[in-house]
């Protein structure tokens, strides 16, 4: 029967595992600080479970008619305990550096290895050389593994010849060569393994920079979106607020009742202005808790709000004449949305640097695959500096038509006055219309 623990996990496995990846991890991390500690741990180990006995062995008095390993043994030369420990350490302290210079470790061993069996000895300690093969595969350079396999398998039918008065030489070989080859897949398999995380770990932080890119990217857009708002917004608006302030103080004195009406018209834009600001910048506010407010959402301007444009405008002392042609209606949103705010930035640099007084001719036409906005004006007064001066007002609408694969052009006409005209593609990406 299984239980449930108050972790939500089934009869605890979970966090024994959570335990024994986060003891995984200290680990790995203690080896990067320490490696030495490992190796060192390793050559110790190996000492205790395969020299010790060996000495231990020759230090007693033995009994060489015992059976099993006994026997076995004592078919081979019995070395001197001096001896014995030197070829202990010819095959052990190599493992020191075995993760290092694996390869330098891995002949290290093979050599005292084949110059103990040379002499016809036995030893426990021979286990070092397929540990030194192991760490050869899973940290060496996999060009050098060939050779040391070659050099392996030559000295497994040197402990074949040798014990073949005891065992039969292929019975010997499967097993010698068994191990080996046992030894060399597990450091493959490892060595795979730790490619394959690292890997996995480099992807996933590409994956994250290209996230965060992406995040910088967005942003920047977004900015550049509320910066192009903005300047419509407070550019437009303002030049109305000014023009109709100015009015309204020359006519206090002449006409009160003119001066009142500027006020009222005044008051009603500022509101108007601050309705739109509120919309564009509400997605940006965020309450003290961290939790988004809802916008104030309206819907944005379209080609049916020019005409209301035009009336604002109009009451700041211009005269529009606006027309248009086609099926204007029946524009998606988005280039309604564009057009309003090229006309928008055009009328308001028309009431900036023409001033109170101009005509303004103002047509939106729809012909064959393409939109053409034209805003002309008459204003005697000019629109100061060269024409080929780019304010942030025109970089602004180049921006906006550039999303219709369109274009805007401005400068003073033929006969005087200033125009401004704007052409949109119509066609769809990928396809007609």
């Amino acid at each position: 029967m299984t239980t449930t623990t108050s972790d939500g996990d089934i009869g605890g496995t979970g966090p024994l595992a959570a335990r024994l990846v986060r003891a995984g991890q200290r680990l790995r991390q203690a080896d990067r600080a320490h490696p030495w500690v490992l190796d060192t741990a390793v050559a110790a180990l190996v000492f205790l479970m395969f020299c010790l006995p060996d000495l231990l062995h020759h230090g007693g008095s033995g009994d060489r008619d015992g059976d099993g390993p006994d026997k076995f043994r004592f078919a081979f030369t019995q070395l001197p305990p001096t001896a014995v420990l030197a070829l202990q350490a010819g095959l052990v302290l190599p493992l020191l550096w075995r993760r290092r210079r694996p390869m330098a470790a891995f002949v290290a061993v093979a050599v005292v290895f084949v110059l103990q069996w040379s002499l016809g000895a036995a030893l426990r300690a021979d286990v070092a050389l397929f540990i030194a093969l192991y760490s050869l595969a899973l940290h060496g350079q996999l060009r050098r593994l060939p050779w040391a396999c070659a050099v392996m398998a030559a000295g497994m039918v040197l402990v074949a010849v040798r014990v073949s008065g005891v065992v039969s030489v292929w019975d010997a070989l499967f097993f010698l060569l068994s191990t080996a080859i046992a030894a060399l897949a597990v450091g493959l398999m490892v060595r795979t393994r730790r490619a394959q995380l690292a890997g996995l770990r480099e992807r996933a932080a590409r994956l994250e920079t290209e996230r965060d890119q992406r995040i910088r990217l967005a942003t920047a857009t977004e900015r550049a979106r509320v910066a192009r708002e903005m300047h419509d917004i407070v550019g437009h608006n303002l030049s109305v607020i000014i023009t109709l302030a100015d009015a309204g103080a020359y006519a206090t004195d002449t006409a009160p009742e003119r001066g009142k009406e500027a006020l009222q018209l005044i008051g009603d834009t500022g509101r108007t202005a601050l309705g739109e600001l509120r919309r564009v910048l509400g997605v940006l506010r965020e309450a003290s808790d961290g939790t988004r407010q809802a916008p104030e959402l309206s819907p944005q301007p379209g080609l049916a709000d020019i005409e209301t444009l035009c009336d604002g405008v109009r009451t700041a002392g211009l005269d529009i004449v606006y027309r248009t042609v086609g099926e204007v209606d029946a524009l998606d949103r988005g280039m309604q949305l564009t057009v309003y705010r090229i006309v928008q930035e055009a009328l308001t640099n028309t009431l900036k640097h023409a001033g109170a007084g101009t005509s303004v001719n103002l047509s939106v036409l729809v012909e064959d695959e393409r939109l053409v906005v034209r805003i002309r004006d008459n204003g005697t007064a000019g629109h100061p500096g060269p024409w080929n001066e780019e304010g942030h007002g025109l970089v602004g609408m180049r921006e906006r038509a550039a999303l219709y694969g369109g274009t805007v052009s401005a400068g003073p006409a033929a006969d005087g006055g200033w125009a401004v005209e704007a052409a949109l593609d119509l066609t769809p990406e990928g396809g007609t219309r």
